[in-house]
């Protein structure tokens, strides 16, 4: 090689420096390292920036090559394979026009208008034409175009959508177009070079869309589909998305007589008895767990003045998601979307000291929020739903101890509930934000001390907090492998300055608190969809709205049945009896497809000799020789998980305080 032509000198990831001329492209920095990579290479990673594989290295950088194996790789693939729609479409229906195609968790999706709508019959025959035209391992090609060029293509294609989005980036001088053969895209990139890397795709389903989100503007239809690096990994999810399937909490809600929603209520939960029982089980354990942690329970006003969102900040961040009312005095008043504002009036009641704090004030919160009508999904996502907030006032000397007893609590609550594989994203200042650089340096590094602390690892999501503080957020992972954002937890010194919240220290002066927002559950709606998912509706006994019901062989055994149930009642069991005149065997195959955890058979056998049969949902049978005995196990198992044996307990705390005097 040319020394003169050594012009540029490029870093790999591991420290090995090279020379090339300038304008190399990355493939061709791979081709340099070996055939097998540049074989893989999708796209590079230049100085932190994500390019083409085509694009030219034009200085001194460093550079990481960028295969199907990278997380990086895996979007650019379905990036690559919501084009591939696109092409698709356009042979198939010449009149579609295409709109947007982002990556999305686990695959993409592509928005289209077309005369009609598609049918799953359309589906199967984009699918299959992208199938052929991967098979073609068809060269994607990339050109930079100046904006006219760019405007003037999508005119002479009557891409009319393509056009606004153009106009929509009036900075924009020149544009990227990739060539799928004869279907042209707009994007960004980077993307495949060749659709040989887009073999294992698959589309999944075709629903409703409106331009831009806003359902004033054209209704479009929006074709979902994942795509994976390896055939392998595309099965697993496929295997995962069935499993999902059976697992639905809409499905199941129906089928246990848990919930439904109603048009007359969109995005709002009408809670059944059965369905009741378990959301307050889950307060209630909260509760528990809350009290036993030094919080205090409060509630404030579900409706308040806009002055109030408006110093908060929540009316210039959040009023478009903001239900509110006009009042005849000329006020403007809206439901609360967030509990925050709430809990600082309750703090400002009334003078505080530094002995008072830390306060833990916990509130079951009704929050109502505005969401898009096509974003409801059941639980999951609704528009009036109870957060389990709580805000804790404390020193600054008193915040990271505050964390770490937080996280500590978020983590033990998640085991308890079935949740061991929990993930922690921290997330720092965004663009957006109140406050000065110093205060979040300060909020930033407590939140980290804390998991470090703990000796636990966590993932950084820069630019990610919310606008008044830095945050965690706890991720969790369902029996199925699905990941569920939940908790959260936000160090925050801008509101109480806001609001001029005030505690006295210990020298007589007015200090400000620092303000912790934490919600472990977040939407107890959701949660309550997420248990349901991931226990696939067979909840753990203590959770149950029915923990076991009796079954009688006949009718001569109703009057035993009865005064069982009454037993089982008194020990403090959610009982039910079923005395129908139903076979047994229908009456057991009826109650284990509604998942009851414990059922008891009452027959001659049982009533002659105060024997006890308990039937489990997995079909096993348990046989005990008399009530006291079945009470002590029927007991032992319904308890809830941080509940402890009372009277053993009761016991212990007598002997310790003997021991004290």
């Amino acid at each position: 090689m040319n020394d003169s032509k050594k012009d540029i000198v490029i870093t790999l990831p591991d420290g090995t420096k090279k020379e090339f001329p300038a304008g190399i492209s990355i493939l061709d920095i791979a081709n340099s390292i070996g055939l097998g990579l540049a074989k893989s290479t999708l796209a590079g990673e230049v100085n932190g920036k994500l390019m083409d594989a085509c694009d030219p290295v034009c200085s001194n950088a460093n550079v990481r090559i960028i295969t199907q194996r990278d997380s990086e790789g895996i979007d650019i693939i379905r990036h690559s394979c919501a084009h591939l729609v696109g092409h698709a479409v356009k042979q198939l229906y010449p009149t579609a026009q295409m709109v947007i195609g982002p990556v999305i968790e686990n695959g993409f999706y592509y928005d289209v208008a077309y005369e009609r709508p598609f049918t799953p019959e359309d589906l199967k025959a984009i699918e299959e034409r992208m199938k052929q035209l991967i098979a073609t391992h068809y060269d994607v090609i990339k050109r930079v175009l100046p904006r006219d060029k760019v405007i003037e293509t999508f005119q002479n294609r009557q891409e009319s959508y393509k056009l606004q989005l153009i106009a929509d980036m009036p900075e924009e001088t020149e544009m990227g177009l990739y060539f799928h053969e004869e279907y042209i895209d707009m994007c960004r990139g980077p993307h495949v070079p060749n659709t040989r890397f887009l073999e294992n795709v698959k589309l999944t389903k075709i629903s409703g869309a409106y331009w831009r989100g806003d359902s004033t503007q054209d209704q479009l239809q929006r074709i979902y589909g994942t795509a994976w690096a390896t055939k392998k990994e595309l099965r697993a999810y496929l295997k995962m998305m069935e499993e999902a399937e059976k697992r639905d909490h809409r499905k199941l809600g129906k089928a246990l007589d848990l919930f439904h929603f109603h048009d007359e209520a969109v995005g709002a939960v009408f809670w059944h008895p059965k369905g009741w029982i378990l959301f307050q089980q889950l307060i209630e354990y909260m509760r528990r767990r809350q009290r036993q942690s030094g919080y205090c329970e409060v509630n404030t006003p579900d409706i308040m003045d806009k002055d109030l969102w408006e110093k908060s900040g929540h009316w210039q961040n959040y009023q478009d998601h903001m239900y509110t009312t006009d009042t005849p005095d000329e006020r403007t008043l809206a439901l609360k979307p967030m509990n925050c504002p709430g809990s600082v009036l309750m703090y400002n009641h009334g003078l505080k000291s530094y002995r008072d704090l830390p306060i833990r004030m916990a509130e079951f919160g009704k929050v109502h929020r505005y969401e898009f009508s096509g974003s409801l999904h059941g639980l999951l996502r609704v528009r009036h739903f109870t957060q389990d907030d709580a805000h804790i006032y404390c020193t600054e000397d008193q915040m990271i101890d505050e964390c770490t007893r937080i996280i500590d609590l978020v983590l033990d609550i998640y085991k308890q509930l079935g949740f061991d594989d929990v993930r922690i994203k921290l997330s720092t200042r965004p663009e957006k934000r109140m406050g000065s650089d110093e205060i979040w340096d300060i909020l930033e590094a407590a939140l980290i001390d804390s998991l470090q602390h703990l000796n636990l690892d966590y993932q950084l999501n820069e630019g990610e907090g919310a606008f008044y503080g830095p945050k965690l957020e706890f991720v969790l992972r369902d029996a199925i492998g699905r990941d569920w954002q939940c908790g959260t937890l936000q160090v925050d010194m801008n509101l109480p300055s806001r609001f001029a919240l005030e505690y006295v220290d210990d020298k007589g002066a007015r200090q400000t608190p620092v303000m912790l927002h934490r919600a472990l559950f977040g939407s107890l709606e959701r949660f309550t969809g997420i248990l349901i998912e991931h226990y696939a509706g067979k909840m753990p006994a203590w959770l149950a709205p029915v923990q076991i019901v009796v079954l009688t062989i006949s009718e001569l055994f109703n009057d035993h049945a009865t005064k069982l149930c009454s037993t089982l009642e008194v020990a403090g069991l959610r009982v039910e009896l079923d005395a129908s005149r139903e076979k047994i065997g229908y009456k057991i195959r009826q109650k284990t497809l509604m998942k009851v955890p414990f059922m008891a058979i009452v027959g001659a056998n049982e009533v002659e000799t105060g024997q006890v049969t308990l039937r489990l949902q997995n079909g096993d049978k348990l046989d005990f020789s008399d009530i006291e005995s079945t009470l002590d196990y029927l007991i032992e198992n319904c308890r809830p998980p941080d509940v402890i044996d009372q009277p053993q307990a009761i016991e212990a705390s007598i002997q310790n305080l003997k021991k004290s005097q």
